[in-house]
C-alpha cells in the first residue's frame, strides 16, 4: 500500500545531482483555469477552458470523494504544457464517478524533479520528456542511478524545441547562431529541469560551448517570457507542446523582433547520434502571433509514467480515461491534438505498467518487446 498523500514539501534530497529547486505548488482542488491566470492565452481557448473547467469541476463537486484514494501527478512549470494538460487530466479523473481514485496535479521544475519525486513516492504519476525516460531506466545522463520502479503509461504529445533569439542577433536562422553569443544572457530553463538538461544535451551534441559563450540564467517559462520582453535576456530555451503559452506571450509583445531557430539536417543528425528520438517538426504560420512563415524545429515524445507499485486496476482505468476522453483534452490544449492511440508507444524506453499493457492489448496494439513489463 502506498502511504497517504501529503502536500509536497519544498526541500528534497539529491538524486545524485545538485540544487533541486524548491517551491512546488500543491493544488488540492485543481482548476484548469489556474494556468490561465498568469499567462496570455487566445480568447477562444480561454473561453473553452472556462466552460469545460466549470462543467468538470461541477461534476467533481457532486461526486462523493470521501472514500476515494488520491494520487499525485507531478507535471511542470505553469507556463509550459505539462501543467495545464496535467490539471485537465486530474480534473477528468476526479470528476469521473466510475473510478475509485482521484488525481491531484502539482507543478514542478519538470522532468528531472519529477523523477526524483517519483523515486521518493511523493508523486505516483508524472510527465517526463522521452529522453529522461531513457536516462532514468538505464541510469545515464544526469540520472546516474537506474530507476527500476518506473513504468510507462503512454507517449503523449510531441515536445517541441523552441530555441529563441532576438532577431537582431540572428544570421543563419539555425541553432548555429547560438555559437555567436559572447557573454550574452540566455535562459536554458530552471535549474535541473527537463528544459535545462535537454538543452545541454542538444548544445553539447552540436559542439556549442554554452558554458563560456552564454551568461546563463535560470527561471521558469513565464518569467523567461517576461525577461525577453523586458530586454533582460537575448534568448531562451522553451521546449514544450506547441503552442507554448510563454512563447505566445513573448511573440504577442515582440513579434518579428524575436526568432525561433530552425534545425538544419546536419544539426538533426548530430542530436540523434546517441538517442534517435527527435524528428523534424514544422510550426505552421499562425502557430504564434505575427508568425508568417513555417519554422522547422525538432520534437521528441513526452511520456506519462507511473510507479510500478501502483495497483494495476488504477493504472488501467487511468489509461482508459486518458484515451476515452482525448477529445476533451484536445479542447483544453491544442498540443494534445497530435496524440494518436496508434502512436501511444512511440519513443518509449521504459517498460509499460501492467495496467497500461492490459489496456493496449485490449486495443490490439502491437507491443514492442522492450516495453513488456520486467
Amino acid at each position: 500500500m502506498l502511504p497517504s498523500v501529503m502536500p509536497v514539501t519544498s526541500r528534497h534530497e539529491k538524486l545524485k545531482y545538485d540544487h533541486f529547486p524548491a517551491g512546488l505548488y500543491f493544488h488540492s482542488s485543481p482548476s484548469i483555469l489556474d494556468f490561465g491566470k498568469s499567462t496570455a492565452m487566445k480568447l477562444g481557448n480561454l473561453q473553452r477552458v472556462a466552460f469545460l473547467s466549470s462543467a468538470l469541476l461541477l461534476l467533481a463537486a457532486c461526486s462523493d470523494n470521501l472514500d476515494r484514494r488520491t494520487y499525485v501527478l507531478t507535471t511542470g512549470t505553469t507556463g509550459g504544457t505539462f501543467y495545464p494538460v496535467g490539471v485537465a487530466l486530474s480534473t477528468l479523473v476526479t470528476a469521473n464517478e466510475t473510478v475509485d481514485f482521484s488525481l491531484t496535479a502539482i507543478s514542478s521544475a519538470g522532468s528531472m524533479e519529477n523523477i526524483k519525486l517519483l523515486r521518493d513516492n511523493q508523486a505516483q504519476f508524472g510527465m517526463i520528456l522521452g529522453i529522461f525516460g531513457a536516462w532514468a531506466w538505464d541510469g545515464e545522463g544526469p540520472i546516474r542511478s537506474p530507476q527500476p520502479h518506473l513504468r510507462s503509461i503512454s507517449a503523449m504529445w510531441p515536445n517541441v524545441e523552441h530555441f529563441i533569439l532576438l532577431t537582431d542577433m540572428v544570421e543563419e536562422g539555425t541553432l548555429s547562431d547560438l555559437n555567436l553569443l559572447d557573454g550574452d544572457r540566455f535562459v536554458m530553463g530552471m535549474r535541473n529541469s527537463g528544459a535545462e538538461q535537454t538543452g545541454i544535451f542538444i548544445l553539447d551534441a552540436l559542439g556549442i560551448d554554452y558554458a563560456s559563450k552564454f551568461n546563463l540564467a535560470y527561471m521558469g517559462y513565464g518569467a523567461t517570457a517576461s525577461a525577453i520582453q523586458d530586454g533582460n535576456i537575448v534568448g531562451m530555451n522553451i521546449p514544450a507542446g506547441a503552442p507554448v503559452t510563454a512563447v505566445t506571450q513573448a511573440y504577442a509583445q515582440l513579434g518579428a523582433r524575436m526568432t525561433i531557430l530552425d534545425f538544419s539536417e546536419a544539426e538533426m543528425t548530430a542530436i540523434n547520434q546517441r538517442y534517435p528520438l527527435w524528428d523534424f517538426y514544422e510550426l505552421a504560420p499562425g502557430t504564434y502571433p505575427y508568425q508568417d512563415k513555417v519554422i522547422t524545429t525538432a520534437s521528441s515524445p513526452n511520456i506519462l509514467v507511473v510507479r510500478e507499485d501502483v495497483d494495476e486496476a488504477i493504472v488501467y482505468n487511468l489509461t482508459k480515461l486518458l484515451w476515452d476522453n482525448l477529445a476533451t483534452l484536445q479542447e483544453i490544449h491544442s498540443a494534445t491534438k497530435e496524440m494518436l492511440l496508434e502512436e501511444a508507444l512511440k519513443g518509449i524506453a521504459v517498460p509499460l505498467h501492467a495496467g497500461a499493457l492490459r489496456f493496449y492489448q485490449e486495443q490490439s496494439l502491437s507491443i514492442p518487446e522492450h516495453l513488456l513489463s520486467q
